[in-house]
């Protein structure tokens, strides 16, 4: 294929006790799908999900056992982590029914949702979209997949993240409003999904602002760990 200029990198995250690499198409993110975290952000029940998206070249791969680093982004003063489980699909579809949803799983991965949180409120209050608050260069750092023929279906265990070893979210998977079959049921009502879409499955209770130099250690029973500091 002949090009004007030069395609970008493919994004892809590693395997897990593998040489080869996931490819990443699109990124989903779940907004406000645990109950606590709704009651945090002011609202309460359970809701229909909502969803909006990252670019996959926003997605930092980090492998398990190693830090990685991101920046503090620009034009924010108010920075949020939100620790998530991610899940990766290796079979796509539309209108997939609940109850086949995990089949069009490939795997599980931990991932950070990093946030503006300045910028998505003053979105949220102008009734804009929120991708200055969540779509920036880096907001998505994620562990290495881990296949789901070796891990299971994941539908709970614990979630936790640290700042600076100060425990900061616990919670258990079981605590989602929407469970992920019916996230990705209610997904591919709204678009055909494909190989290589990641969702993110939402954050639970204690997201907060770091700064510069705050080291984020996250996981998900079974998962390992993810780690990375804020340049």
């Amino acid at each position: 294929m002949d090009y004007v200029i030069a395609p970008p990198a493919q994004a892809s995250l590693p395997i897990e006790g593998s040489e080869q690499r996931f490819p990443l198409r699109r990124v989903y993110c779940v907004g406000r799908n645990y109950a606590e975290h709704a009651k945090e952000m002011g609202f309460t029940g359970r809701e229909d999900p909502f969803f909006f998206c990252k670019p996959a070249d926003a997605v930092v791969g980090i492998n398990t056992g190693e830090t990685g680093t991101i920046p503090y982004p620009p034009k924010t003063s108010n920075l949020h982590y939100e620790m998530e489980l991610v899940v990766v699909l290796g079979k796509g579809g539309r209108d997939i029914p609940v109850e086949q949803a995990n089949e069009h799983i490939y795997g599980y991965a931990l991932g950070l949702d990093m946030t503006r949180r300045d910028l998505q409120g003053e979105s949220k209050k102008q009734g804009r979209p929120w991708e200055t608050g969540k779509a920036f260069d880096k907001s998505a750092p994620m562990g290495p997949i881990f296949p789901r023929e070796q891990v299971g279906d994941l539908a709970k265990g614990a979630i936790w993240l640290d700042v600076d070893g100060v425990r900061k979210q616990s919670s258990d998977l079981s605590q989602m409003i929407w469970s992920i079959p019916e996230s990705i049921a209610y997904l591919s009502g709204l678009f055909e999904l494909q190989p290589g879409d990641a969702i993110f499955t939402g954050t639970p209770e204690g997201v907060g602002a770091v700064v510069s130099g705050n080291v984020l250690t996250g996981g998900v029973d079974g998962l390992g760990t993810l780690s990375v500091k804020i340049a």
